[in-house]
């Protein structure tokens, strides 16, 4: 005997080709993708298992060796089809599945992206901290009589730690173009990596509402806010792009507000959609700033 897993069932047949026993899968789109993804990572299913509990079988996925004789190429020369319309599986199924299990390869490859793009803002943060001790130390030991001869050895390491601060500004800029282009095209990669580490991922930050992005690394201020009163934080991190700090003071607010609904915008479209949307955010970002140009 042998058995044969189609995408709707486990099928134990026999010499005559005939099925001796079945055990068919639940008909619901996440159970079939489950199925399709576990056996894409080549694991033993559990009704695989059991059909051939007790039982002497030939197999023909390398992956079910554990559980039988492996025959190789012996599939394709078996005159034997099931279909799934003899078991009342529709094909739309099949699709369906299919789509969810590609989403979530999608969303899991998206995820390790991030999980690089968080360790690469913390340790540029690191790299840009180091920079700022040895170039401080620099200074304080420069205005020392006689401090030429062993300040070369400090610069070397300067210009070394300069040079990996901006080879990983380059890296993060090329896995956030992939990761978040729409985003990126507006707010730029070193901010958009930054919020997305705020965040905690893209999945995370694409899920937050316009405000909060709005005042996303202003955290201390806003608790502050909370605590004792006062103003309440306009912006957090997003200041740093031109859009906001080279905007007068009094309309920093309204532009604020607009530039984050439009990176929350962005961010939907790179982690939920994939449509390219940067020619129409672009176009956004433009007719806001010519609308309000004039305003005092």
């Amino acid at each position: 005997m042998f058995i044969i897993t189609k995408w709707f069932g486990v099928f134990l047949i026999d010499e005559d080709n005939k099925i001796v026993e079945k055990i068919l899968f639940p008909k619901n789109i996440e159970d079939i993708a489950d199925r399709l993804e576990r056996i894409n990572n080549g694991e033993i299913l559990e009704e695989e298992l059991e059909i051939t509990r007790g039982r002497s079988v030939s197999v023909f996925k390398r992956r079910l060796s554990s559980i039988g004789e492996f025959i190789e190429d012996f599939e394709d020369k078996i005159d034997f089809d099931i279909s799934p319309s003899d078991f009342n599986y529709p094909m739309t199924l099949l699709h369906d599945a299919s789509i969810r299990l590609m989403e979530k390869l999608v969303d899991e490859q998206l995820r390790s992206k991030d999980l690089q793009i968080i360790q690469m803002v913390d340790t540029l943060d690191e790299l840009i901290h180091i920079m700022n001790l040895l170039s401080g130390r620099y200074s304080h030991w420069s205005i020392l009589p006689g401090s030429a001869n062993q300040l070369v050895y400090l610069q070397n390491l300067i210009s070394q730690v300069d040079g990996e601060i901006h080879r990983l500004q380059e890296d993060i800029d090329s896995l956030v173009q992939i990761v978040a282009p729409n985003t990126s095209s507006i707010l730029g990669s070193i901010l958009t990596a930054r919020l997305i580490s705020l965040a905690g991922g893209l999945k995370q930050l694409s899920l937050l509402p316009a405000s909060t992005i709005q005042i996303l690394g202003a955290e201390k201020a806003f608790f502050r806010f909370r605590r004792e009163g006062g103003k309440p934080p306009k912006h957090g991190i997003i200041f740093q792009h031109p859009f906001i700090n080279k905007t007068p003071l009094p309309l920093r607010g309204r532009y604020a507000r607009f530039f984050a609904s439009r990176i929350s915008l962005a961010l939907k479209a790179d982690f939920f959609t994939r449509k390219d949307i940067r020619d129409l955010l672009r176009r956004d970002l433009e007719e806001f700033s010519m609308k309000n140009k004039k305003v005092k």
